[in-house]
This record gives structure tokens, sequence and C-alpha cells, in this order.
């Protein structure tokens, strides 16, 4: 049931990664680690919330050029398959959220994703993940060289949406990103479970 006096959310727009995806870096290091020369931390140094994976997910560099950077920093040995499988397929899904997805769908409830994110890991997400197929439209860091949260990608949500202010939805489990949007009157929610986000939602919309 909608709570009274708040305005009825005309999208909802999703984060991807913690809140309809749960992934671990450390799974990539792991098999990274295995065709490099040097230790986990290593890697892990290299490709998590690293400037070099800034760069790489605000486009800024190209997927080629990305992996011969992780090879001359860890002296990865693998070929350039092998090491978007390894740096990839680091994803599980988060089955609420992607059946409160669903729900919306259902409902005729438009919805999109709005996510810090690259290449690679988009491509592996389409193939291992359908429900990522079902979303109004998509607005990714690297596709308009900005990152979360500075403003210059909420105003592309706002285009691509058709919305503003609080006829739009957020949910993220990013403190910082969630500000932005509340700065610019969306409603927003700080995911941080499940069931509580779910809760909101249903109240919402």
């Amino acid at each position: 049931m909608k709570a009274k006096g708040t305005a009825t959310p005309e999208v909802v727009v999703f984060d991807l990664g913690k809140v309809l995806l749960d992934f671990d870096y450390g799974i990539a290091t792991r098999k990274l680690a295995e065709q490099s020369g040097v230790s986990h931390d290593t890697v892990r140094a290299v490709i998590d919330q690293s400037a070099l994976l800034y760069a790489y997910e605000t486009g800024k560099m190209t997927c080629g050029d990305f992996y011969k950077e992780v090879c001359r920093d860890t002296g990865f040995r693998g070929d350039m398959d092998v090491f978007s499988a390894s740096f990839s397929d680091i994803f599980t899904p988060i089955e609420p959220m992607i059946a409160l997805h669903d729900r919306l769908r259902q409902r005729h409830v438009p919805t999109y994703i709005f996510s810090n994110t690259n290449p690679i890991a988009i491509a592996h997400i389409r193939r291992q993940f359908p429900f990522f197929a079902n979303f109004d439209g998509y607005i990714l860091s690297y596709e308009h060289r900005s990152m979360k949260p500075d403003f210059v990608l909420y105003e592309v949500v706002e285009k691509k949406t058709g919305n503003s202010g609080p006829q739009i939805l957020y949910i993220d489990d990013r403190p910082e990103n969630i500000e932005t949007g509340k700065g610019r009157g969306w409603q927003v929610i700080h995911h941080t479970d499940p069931g509580k986000t779910i809760a909101k939602v249903e109240r919402l919309v």
C-alpha cells in the first residue's frame, strides 16, 4: 500500500552491484593470481576500486588497454579471453530483488539500470543473467565517461527516463550515490537488506 502524502514514482531506477547482483572481487583475484607472478593481495590492489579500474569504468581506456595494464602490473600470462572470464565471473543473483523487479515489470512500471561498471562485466551479465534484458534502459558509467556520484551521470538518468525529482525512485547500496539522487529531489532507498528495500518499494509504488 502506498504511503499517504508521497508522490507515486513514474520509474524505478536500480543500481546493479550489491542490489540485484552480489559480487566478490576476491573470486577474480584468486583466478588471476593463479596465472600471475604476484600475490592475491597485489592482484586485488590492481583491479579492485583502483585508479586503473576507475579509468576503465569511466570509459577512459579500452578493454584491450585495461587487459594490457593488468598484465603489466601483475604478470598475468593468460590471453584476453581467459582474462575476461576470470575478471567477470564474480556475480551471484540476489533473488528477492530480481523477483521484485519482475513484479514491477508485470505491473508495467518502467525500470532502469544505473551502474558504475565496465564492458567486460556487462557482457558477462548479459550472457549469464536473463533478467538483465528486461529493463527499459541502461545508464552505464563507461558509456558516459562519468561515474556515480558525479551529478552529470544523474542528468543522463533524467534525460533517458524523461523524469525528474520525485517521479524517480532510486535504489542504491552506497550512501554517497543516494545523496546525489536525494539532492536532485529523487525518492531514494538506501539498500542494506532485500526485505527492507522490498517493503519500502511496495509502500511507494
